[in-house]
């Protein structure tokens, strides 16, 4: 087979946030949610940090004692600033002999000079005539007071569910991966990594956080005087047994595959609710670590998340804490210890609610904040909604994603007039299908690995077979999520595939996958149209097992694509493939046709679908083919005809032991 496709890989390419360290103060404050911003440094390593102490089932409770910390650092702040400032003044003007002036307003801690009429806020250096310990201005303090904190990537929410329960293979590319990896990372722990040879293909091993557990080290570390321990929660192993591999494929089409490792759990024990609570991910971190290095008090950084609950909670921030922030922080700000912390432009302090907005008249009002903040990012104009009608009479008849089977399973899936055409005659495209059945058309491609057609039919029709649907890769999904595999069965190589067809077009705008092209020993395959299909991340199946009629025998197709990882193929067209395959002779291929039956009769000129006549032991007519279960149901002006074709083979029983055996097991 000259097929080559390899598995694609990757590596871990999540952000690292820099790990917390102490804070430091003029003046030790005696207040214990201000002490917590000269903590102790924290090994990145440990699973749970210190918010654990108050994490708990209701998030009412977590978001009542953040208020309650937020107030008591901010007033310790505004003490500590106020004593240093009153002992520095009195300091100096005993030196100069000067007679000690009354202080003027109380200020906040965070500027020089506050004018709370119309919320402006001005810097001045803070200290004595020589410049020391100045008001340091840092770049980004100017952004005005309305600006985001978030910069989540669309869809974040919904991909991070995806990425997290992992029902399928997910390919992606390398930045479809850097942009939502790390708001997933804080689900797994790296086991190991395998490379290739030549360095094209890398293979991470993770397993869920919640396999490995934590444990205290043997010899407690000798803390600061004043200090008090930690107290931190022991958490057991072994309660979730998922596992994934991230391949990362470098090449002319270079992707990265996740997907469950061979000996993994089929689901989680948890949430993702819960993951998010034990340990906070690194994409998150980032917003609060780049808002840090810019100088902005804790404590203002967490209020302005909080204005933003939506984002917050869609980024993995539903137990987000001010403790996160000050974790982030805190090693910067023991870098930059002259930098003088402020709040945020259009936030102040005032007494009894701490760090709030000051609002503006020409900001913009709560609503339209609120409009902005839900509009989802544009979609291809071609984008089809996701059908809201019932659509469960299928799911009889679609594939199981858990059944291992020898061979994929086949549906025959197409629009029918009342005479059993598909087309009005050869080449001409014919729209049988209503609006409400193309819908569902898009959904059934949704739920196989692959599209099969022939080749007259990309000669006439030049498909995209891509799923068009509002939540797939390239229409609001992430990567070529719910895109099925084009496969076209061309055994002498007729289809001149070059880079303006549509099935290449949809590869390279990201709304579908290339097409692989099966062919027999015999066909004629320029090496430059191999290696253009190759760099679209297509291929090339060569068939051995063909006859002398050029007629590939669908047996071995179907192994070759269940060999290359297809569980699910769709067979869509056209009249010579759909009308071989309902013959007799393939029923133990075949296992379910949906069909939908448009009202009309396109006359004896059409495509016809029809399986060879078929006779008896006596040489009398009978029917070809009867399909089971079958059921009607309307849609539109179509109906929906589904049945089952392949008998599935009876549960395998135990084998009937003779009596010396039975007895010789028994005495065992």
């Amino acid at each position: 087979m000259d097929h080559d496709l390899a598995e694609a890989s990757s590596g871990s390419t999540s952000k690292s946030v820099s790990s917390p360290g102490p804070e430091p103060e003029a003046t030790p404050l005696q207040n214990g949610a201000a002490a917590a911003e000269q903590s102790s440094p924290r090994d990145e390593s440990d699973e749970v940090a210190s918010h654990m102490d108050v994490d708990t089932d209701n998030s009412d409770d977590i978001r009542a004692q953040n208020d309650s910390m937020l107030q008591k650092q901010i007033q310790a702040e505004i003490d500590a600033a106020s004593s240093r400032t009153s002992s520095e003044s009195h300091a100096s003007q005993a030196s100069q002999g000067q007679p000690e002036e009354q202080p003027e307003e109380q200020q906040t801690p965070t500027t020089a000079h506050s004018n709370s009429q119309n919320g402006s806020q001005e810097q001045q250096p803070d200290g004595d005539s020589n410049g020391q310990n100045a008001l340091v201005e840092l770049p980004g303090r100017g952004e005005p007071a309305d600006y985001s904190l978030f910069d989540n990537p669309p869809n974040i929410a919904k991909i991070r569910q995806v990425m997290f329960e992992c029902k399928e293979p997910i390919e992606i590319s390398f930045e479809e991966f850097e942009r939502y990896w790390p708001f997933i990372d804080n689900v797994w722990v790296k086991q190991r990594s395998n490379s290739s040879k030549e360095g094209h293909c890398t293979t991470d091993y993770y397993m869920c956080r919640l396999r490995r557990p934590t444990h205290r080290t043997s010899q407690t570390r000798p803390l600061p005087e004043g200090k008090r321990p930690r107290k931190k929660r022991v958490r057991e192993g072994g309660t979730c047994n998922f596992q994934i591999k991230v391949v990362r494929f470098e090449g002319a089409y270079s992707t990265v595959t996740i997907s469950r490792t061979p000996g993994s759990s089929k689901t989680h024990s948890h949430d993702l609710d819960y993951i998010d609570k034990v340990k906070r991910n690194s994409g998150l971190m980032e917003f609060a670590r780049r808002e840090a290095v810019k100088g902005y008090l804790p404590s203002s950084i967490f209020t302005k998340f909080q204005e933003e609950p939506d984002k917050l909670i869609e980024a993995g921030g539903k137990f987000f804490t001010v403790t996160d922030v000050r974790n982030v922080s805190s090693k910067w700000r023991i870098q930059n210890p002259e930098v003088k912390l402020i709040p945020h432009h259009g936030y102040e302090y005032q007494q009894g609610h701490g760090i709030v907005k000051v609002q503006r008249n020409n900001e913009k009002t709560a609503a339209e904040q609120n409009k902005e903040k839900n509009a989802k990012p544009p979609l291809p104009p071609d984008t089809l909604p996701f059908p809201q009608f019932p659509l469960d009479f299928l799911e009889p008849y679609l594939p199981k994603p858990d059944e291992r089977r020898k061979f994929p399973h086949v549906t025959l899936s197409y629009a029918s007039s009342m005479d059993s055409k598909i087309s009005l005659m050869p080449g001409m495209q014919t729209v049988l299908s209503g609006p409400e059945a193309k819908l569902m058309t898009h959904y059934l491609r949704s739920r196989h690995d692959a599209i099969l057609i022939g080749v007259g039919t990309v000669l006439a029709d030049n498909p995209g077979l891509n799923c068009r649907l509002e939540g797939a890769g390239g229409f609001g999904g992430l990567g070529r999520m719910w895109q099925p595999r084009p496969v076209v069965v061309d055994p002498t190589g007729r289809w001149d595939v070059h880079p303006e067809c549509r099935m290449l077009r949809t590869a390279v705008e990201g709304k579908g996958k290339a097409p692989w092209i099966v062919v027999s020993p015999g066909a004629q395959i320029h090496p430059q149209k191999l290696m253009m299909l190759k760099g679209y991340g297509g291929d090339f199946l060569r068939i051995m097992e063909y006859n002398q009629s050029w007629r590939l025998r669908w047996e071995a197709i179907l192994r070759a694509l269940a060999a290359e990882g297809i569980q699910s193929v769709m067979i869509e067209g056209g009249g010579t493939v759909l009308s071989e395959l309902l013959n007799p002779e393939y029923t133990d291929f075949i296992d379910s046709i949906i069909v939908t039956v448009a009202p009309t009769y396109l006359g004896r000129g059409g495509v016809n679908v029809s399986p060879d006549s078929k006779v008896d032991q006596d040489g009398k007519p009978k029917a070809a083919l009867n399909p089971r279960d079958v059921t009607w149901t309307p849609m539109g002006q179509n109906v929906i005809m589904c049945g089952k074709i392949r008998v599935p083979p009876p549960p395998s029983e135990p084998p009937i032991l003779s009596g010396i055996e039975a007895v010789a097991r028994e005495g065992s």
